[in-house]
């Protein structure tokens, strides 16, 4: 079973949402990374090892570590914030 830990960064930009849409549409893209781990897109230089999934015009950025099968919440952030 996939653990799901997150990080203090993704916390605080989860407090700040307001939109209870919005706050579905994380919840369902979360469920779907628990069935499927490495479904989001793989990021290279810098922020290789990390992934990321759309939810428009956000992207949830995570990291999947295969050895202990957990998913680390990184980051959620507007996509003109990148």
């Amino acid at each position: 079973m996939v653990i799901v830990s997150y990080s203090p960064k993704f916390e605080d930009a989860i407090c700040k949402i307001k939109d209870s849409l919005v706050k579905g549409k994380i919840k369902k893209q979360i469920t779907k990374l628990i069935e499927n781990p490495r479904a989001g897109k793989p990021m290279r230089f810098v922020r290789k090892g990390t992934r990321e999934v759309y939810v428009p015009p956000f992207r949830l950025s995570y990291a999947y570590i295969r050895e202990k099968d957990e998913i680390i919440l990184l980051d959620f952030y507007h996509k003109d914030e990148q």
